[in-house]
């Protein structure tokens, strides 16, 4: 199955982004490596999918398709029902495990950026920009510049110039990797009520299978290079209490598909 429910009719601002068939190959001197192997998925307007998979299997080639910074060997992928074209997708956002802030730039600017290289004007680009850090709580920290924030909170400004742009569809690169383990509990709990503010259509890609589950309206599990779609694993509501035996399920379903034996499963075959 490679297509879930559609979230509620309330949380429909994002649009449905539709992977179809998609492979994708580099070169690497005189041979090609073969990255991504007929990948189909969708995701419905609104819902968060977390894509989970080996290191180097193809989990960022495949948010650099969808963003449109490249386009796919064989295949297509669709947004709102349109191909995705190179560098035409102004409805995309986009944000990675290193915030990649201009160290010249105070915090304010930093966020402010993104917008203004869209069009809008000084005045409202300030007060989005202001909205947006009041919402992850750095107003005090506006004149600051990075070097004199926390890995925690240079997250924050990097997912908030991502958010500020107001987009449909928001591809996020492991955004909270670089932090510590209690910082990226929290920056997860705050990412989820941002989330509720302007419902995008998401593609998370992570290596944290917790955070999958935590996050994810749905888990892309993707295979070993050339990665293909080993199974789409939905989560509802109860999955993601850590102390339920519904996510214990989860996680041990998700790790299986990694090839992963869990510490449960592990003592049960003893």
């Amino acid at each position: 199955m490679n297509a879930v429910s559609d979230p509620a009719p309330a949380t429909r601002r994002g649009g449905e982004l539709i992977v179809d068939n998609v492979s994708h190959h580099f070169a690497s001197g005189p041979r090609r490596v073969d990255v991504l192997q007929d990948v189909s998925f969708t995701i419905p307007p609104g819902a968060v999918a977390c894509v989970v998979g080996p290191s180097g299997c193809g989990k960022s080639t495949l948010l650099n398709l969808s963003a449109g910074l490249a386009g796919p060997a064989a295949g297509e992928l669709r947004w709102d029902g349109d191909p995705v074209r190179l560098g035409q997708n102004r409805d995309v956002g986009m944000a990675f495990q290193q915030p990649g802030l201009f160290p010249w730039m105070t915090v304010e600017r930093n966020v402010a950026v993104g917008l203004r290289t869209r069009g809008h004007d000084k005045r409202d680009a300030a007060r989005i920009t202001a909205e947006f850090l009041e919402t992850v709580g750095l107003t005090e920290f506006k004149d600051a510049y990075p070097t004199q924030l926390s890995g925690g909170m240079a997250q924050r400004v990097g997912i908030a110039r991502a958010l500020a742009l107001q987009p449909r569809l928001l591809l996020l690169d492991e955004p909270f990797a670089a932090v510590d383990a209690f910082t990226r509990l929290k920056l997860q709990q705050e990412f989820k009520s941002l989330l509720k503010l302007s419902a995008p259509t998401v593609m998370f890609v992570t290596h944290d299978v917790p955070e999958a589950i935590s996050l994810g309206d749905f888990i892309v599990v993707m295979s070993h290079r050339p990665a293909s779609v080993v199974r789409i694993i939905e989560i509802n509501r109860e999955d993601r209490d850590r102390s339920s035996a519904a996510y214990a399920h989860k996680l041990s379903e998700t790790l299986e598909c990694l090839g992963v034996t869990s510490d449960m499963d592990a003592a049960t075959d003893d």
